[in-house]
């Protein structure tokens, strides 16, 4: 077993270290979680994965709908089950 780095490094807890250091964890959430992806540049959830010449080759690029913005990176939020079915009753989707 090794003493954790926040530790040897004088921190009071991992919370402040990580902050100091400038490392984010991924946040684990209990239960089921659902991303949603936007467009950096609209805001618009409507955007879709452009597909490769050769199929299941993609050129790993995002596509907006809306504002026809293209690019590698697409803004990606996790939200708890929750949040999303708060999320999908303001925008008026239908939940079954």
């Amino acid at each position: 077993m090794k003493t954790p780095d926040w530790i040897l490094e004088g921190f009071d807890s991992e919370e402040d270290y990580e902050k100091e250091k400038g490392i984010k964890k991924k946040k684990t959430k209990g239960g089921r979680f659902f991303r949603v992806r936007k467009c950096p540049k609209c805001n618009s959830d409507n955007v879709s994965v452009i597909l490769g010449f050769d199929e299941g080759k993609g050129r790993g690029e995002w596509e907006c709908k809306n504002c026809g913005w293209t690019g590698k990176n697409v803004n990606e939020e996790e939200l708890s089950e929750e949040e999303f079915m708060k999320y999908l009753d303001e925008k008026g989707e239908e939940v079954l």
